[in-house]
């Protein structure tokens, strides 16, 4: 029998009882969105119901079924998706299990475990933005028409600023030093802006890759199976790789992502075809890391600002560690790094 308790929503426990064969209902922990999950238990099989907003006027070509079937005609490995009904705001997906990336990453036995989890992600990443992004995959979904443009990477920007600093923090700003950030990211995200562009994940992270074991015996490894990609867009091929090697959640030794960056640009150049000046490529990769980074701290303070959610504010500090390393490198910039951690920290 169904667990209406656990369900708690009557119209969730109308759609899902189509099923004779339910016996469980389970409310699971959320992620950083308003959207909630469960996994439902049946005699033959878990699988997970996403609920959210009605998506009537979409239908199938909401951005994460749109591009779920995007990803997965790619060669991407993304979730299943097993039924949906727009009216309702459900999707039923295949249940993944609960081990994610970063789960792994905490339980590593040595620094080759931990590395060789890094490559096979990576791996993953370089086989989407080769053959999910234009002109090899043509493509109609949304995520195409969409750019991590000058204008975008600044609203990121001016958005952190507004609550992370101002709403969060409670800081009056003078405006030389408002002008000082304006001005040095205004350059950053120009540069970042006219780089060649790929399909980006845009949030591609530790907590974003689930870890799934296989069903067959033949001793496969484990699927890396890439979750949340609704708000794909296109970006430089270092939009995703700044947020997994630059991640929040989990802090990699700066050798450790000196020897990824040169693994990503191999594996990139093979597969694609085409050579990277590595010197610019990490400029930009520490540019991108420095944008990405401050830009997660602004999403971290919204989230308690907007919806009084507090769970993201303990990972600031790490992401502020991450800009206080890349500003390092750019003396150009040596302003900019004195004015943001002024206010942070006094």
């Amino acid at each position: 029998m169904m667990d209406q308790l656990a369900l708690g929503d009557k119209e969730l426990s109308e759609w899902v009882s189509r099923s004779q064969t339910i016996k469980s209902v389970i409310r699971l922990p959320g992620d950083a969105s308003t959207r909630r999950y469960y996994r439902v238990q049946s005699d033959t099989q878990s699988t997970i119901l996403m609920r959210m907003e009605t998506f009537a006027d979409k239908g199938a070509d909401l951005p994460f079924l749109e591009v779920q079937r995007h990803l997965k005609s790619a060669g991407v490995d993304v979730p299943n998706i097993l039924d949906f009904d727009p009216e309702k705001g459900l999707i039923l997906l295949e249940d993944l299990g609960d081990v994610t990336m970063l789960r792994c990453l905490q339980d590593v036995s040595s620094p080759e475990v931990e590395r060789h989890l890094y490559q096979r992600v990576i791996d993953s990443l370089v086989h989407l933005q080769c053959f999910a992004s234009p002109p090899l995959k043509a493509s109609n979904i949304e995520g195409y028409k969409l750019r991590f443009g000058e204008e975008k990477l600044l609203w990121e920007v001016h958005h952190t600023i507004e609550h992370f600093y101002e709403s969060y923090l409670k800081r009056k700003i003078s405006p030389a030093d408002k002008g000082i950030m304006e001005e040095g990211f205004k350059e950053i995200c120009k540069i970042l802006a006219a780089e060649p562009v790929v399909l980006a994940h845009r949030d591609f992270h530790s907590r974003n890759v689930m870890v799934v074991p296989h069903n067959t015996p033949q001793n496969q490894p484990d699927r890396l199976v890439m979750i949340d990609f609704q708000d794909a867009r296109l970006g430089p091929v270092q939009y995703d790789l700044a947020s997994l090697l630059k991640d929040s959640y989990y802090q990699l030794e700066e050798s450790e992502i000196s020897f990824l960056l040169d693994y990503y640009v191999a594996r990139f150049e093979a597969y694609s075809g085409t050579q990277i000046d590595r010197i610019r490529f990490r400029r930009i990769f520490d540019l991108m890391a420095v944008q990405r980074n401050f830009k997660a701290i602004g999403s971290f303070a919204s989230f308690l600002n907007k919806r009084g959610d507090a769970t993201y504010l303990k990972f600031i500090g790490n992401t502020f560690e991450n800009i206080r390393r890349m500003l390092l490198k750019f003396p150009e910039y040596s302003q900019l790094r004195e004015v943001l951690f002024h206010y942070y920290y006094f």
